[in-house]
């Protein structure tokens, strides 16, 4: 394979963060680009137990695996629109925070509730 054909990760992070509800959420980035510094593969996921027994819990998720974009939410896959790897991480770290939210927000009311 050529120096234009290989990959490299550029980006491999892995975030826990302490949930109300006592159980750990994960938040994963895998991004690879190619010799020309394009973003050519790359995985979102926001793991989370309490929320989605599916999938290994991931409850929201994007990637590029099977050689189209797609979208995972609470074990469920669609194809997706693609504008940038950019405008993807900034969605999906939208729907993370809103999915934090609502989840919180709903702990609360069944614990005082």
């Amino acid at each position: 394979m050529g120096p234009s054909r290989q990959l490299r990760k550029v980006v491999d992070e892995t975030n826990v963060l302490d949930c109300k509800c006592g159980v750990e959420m994960v938040i994963r980035e895998e991004v690879f680009q190619d010799f020309f510094d394009r973003t050519v593969k790359y995985n979102l996921a926001f793991i989370h137990f309490p929320l989605c027994r599916k999938d290994n819990g991931r409850v929201l998720g994007y990637d590029n695996a099977h050689g189209f974009h797609e979208r995972h939410y609470m074990g469920e896959a669609e194809k997706t629109e693609f504008v940038s790897y950019e405008d993807t991480l900034e969605q999906f770290l939208d729907e993370v925070q809103a999915l934090r939210r609502n989840h919180e927000k709903e702990y609360r009311r069944r614990k005082l509730g």
